[in-house]
């Protein structure tokens, strides 16, 4: 069961950085999933897990480190598009 509620929440965490870069409205559930579990680990390793935590994650710097990922990742994909 802790396996299903961590790509849950990794799901809820991608799809608030995808709202909030707008970026979002092209990734699809397992984007959503792989950027919120990515960014959970990201987030954290960079500021720790201070704030509320829910499955094991620590939301705000989980969703901090999703919008960096997602940014990072539209950056990327965008060059690459463009050539």
């Amino acid at each position: 069961m802790g396996l299903i509620w961590s790509l849950i929440v990794g799901a809820i965490i991608g799809a608030i950085a995808g709202a909030i870069t707008n970026r979002g409205a092209a990734m699809g559930w397992i984007a959503n999933i792989v950027a919120g579990l990515i960014g959970a680990w990201i987030g954290q390793g960079l500021l720790g897990t201070w704030g509320p935590s829910l499955a094991g994650m620590a939301l705000i710097p989980s969703i901090i480190g999703a919008i960096i990922l997602v940014l990072i990742v539209s950056l990327v994909v965008g060059r690459i598009g463009k050539k």
